[in-house]
């Protein structure tokens, strides 16, 4: 008889915790597969469970299957790059005078597919081709694109090897266009292919001349390297914002509010320092996201 009593307290408690969970609107957040996304999906979901909502993270996506996903209805929220849309989703190669016109852009045309473009954040993480600390001392002069062509021709005898990563390299709006921008005297011989990540560990070595890196990687700072000023203007800017589905929206109105601070709050320096965490200290993205929102209260105080 006990254990009657107990199975059947057990199964009412279960089934109240389903009923309780059910009265919260459901959010499914979507990350994409590197650490920037993860842990802007792990900040999102633990401020938007402090504030009511129930939340589901799919992580470790790639582009298309992300973006498919969210316009099928599969995903409710993604944290989205202005230029990523204008580009690789929206397939528009006009060059914007200014991130805010790309915002604009990629809002009017996202909203015809019914994708609503909240806030936007104070970070792009954009393309930035840089120098590993030896070489940058070594030479000074280079600041940017330009110079580091300038030099390139200069010393063609010198076999200096430039690191990509692979989409990049075998893309038409990647090297291809760099080079024919920038006038960039590098061959087959000069270029070194490799996952993102390999292009940081190949330039904290020495190992190559310059590489491709994001602006907003914490081993900027922890490797030390110097970014070169894209001057031609050639990579599109990539302000980050999110992204929810307009009848997920319509049902949820309170998340254009409640997403905005949170928006506010990123810049690059501070998107730097968080992926360091994970990246550089190891850290897991759960327990930096705790951190950020314990050190950064908004709408509500969230507990790790």
């Amino acid at each position: 008889m006990k254990n009657t009593i107990a199975l059947l307290l057990g199964a009412a408690l279960l089934y109240a915790g389903f009923a309780q969970a059910a009265d919260k609107p459901l959010i499914r957040i979507g990350a994409r597969v590197f650490t920037e996304q993860t842990v802007l999906a792990e900040i999102t979901a633990q401020y938007l469970r402090a504030n009511g909502f129930e939340v589901r993270v799919t992580g470790g996506l790639g582009s298309s299957i992300a973006r498919q996903a969210q316009e099928t209805g599969q995903l409710d929220l993604m944290w989205e790059y202005t230029g990523v849309s204008l580009v690789s989703y929206n397939h528009i190669d006009e060059r914007m005078p200014s991130a805010a016109a790309t915002y604009a852009k990629v809002k009017a045309l996202d909203a015809k597919k019914d994708l609503v473009w909240l806030t936007p954040s104070k970070f792009s993480n954009t393309y930035a081709l840089g120098l590993p600390q030896q070489v940058a001392a070594d030479y000074p002069q280079i600041t940017t694109i330009s110079d580091l062509s300038r030099v390139l021709r200069a010393e063609s005898d010198r076999r200096h090897l430039i690191a990509l990563d692979t989409e990049f390299a075998n893309r038409p709006d990647g090297l291809v266009g760099l080079k024919q921008l920038y006038e960039l005297q590098v061959g087959r011989a000069n270029i070194r292919q490799m996952d993102a990540g390999l292009v940081y560990t190949a330039m904290h070595n020495n190992q190559v001349f310059a590489g491709l890196v994001y602006t907003t990687d914490g081993r900027l700072n922890a490797f030390k390297l110097k970014l070169l000023e894209d001057d031609k203007h050639y990579f599109p800017d990539y302000t980050a914002a999110p992204v929810v589905r307009k009848q997920v929206l319509d049902a949820n109105p309170q998340l254009a509010s409640l997403l905005k601070p949170l928006a506010e709050q990123l810049d690059d320096e501070t998107m730097r320092q968080l992926n360091a965490k994970v990246d550089v200290e190891h850290q897991s993205p759960s327990v930096v996201a705790a951190a950020f929102l314990r050190e950064h209260p908004m709408n509500s105080e969230v507990q790790p």
